[in-house]
């Protein structure tokens, strides 16, 4: 079974960094699309990045209100993990971010939810002084 873990929540100042990490286990293939989304409190669940890991898929993939301040990245030395690195947050990034993978390539649609077939429990992120 195919399971996904997020880490790496907390409570940040603005301007703050934060690396959110995304483990997943139960599957033998090495390309998929995995992305981060994150729902903040009376507002729907938004794609926030994407990247195709095993390499060759192209460039990530990003929303606009993060380009620049966010990179999404997959461990080099454990396949499995992907993160997101989350620089200059600013209080509307307060959200539960949450990571999910389909077994596909990314494409256009990546910020799509439907789109996906799994997803993590989520963590947390505060930014607040």
């Amino acid at each position: 079974e195919v399971q996904l873990v997020e880490s790496g929540g907390g409570l940040v100042q603005p301007g703050g960094s934060l690396r959110l990490s995304c483990a997943i286990s139960g599957y033998s293939g090495s390309r998929y699309c995995l992305a981060w989304f994150r729902q903040a409190p009376g507002k729907e669940r938004e794609g926030v990045a994407a990247i195709v890991t095993g390499g060759g898929g192209g460039s990530p993939v990003y929303d606009d209100s993060v380009k620049g301040r966010f990179t999404i990245s997959q461990d080099n030395g454990r396949k499995e993990t992907v993160y997101l690195h989350m620089h200059s947050l600013k209080p509307e990034d307060t959200a539960t971010y949450y990571c999910a993978v389909r077994f596909a390539g990314c494409g256009f649609d990546w910020y799509k939810q439907n789109r996906y077939n799994y997803w993590g429990q989520g963590t947390q992120v505060t930014v607040s002084s």
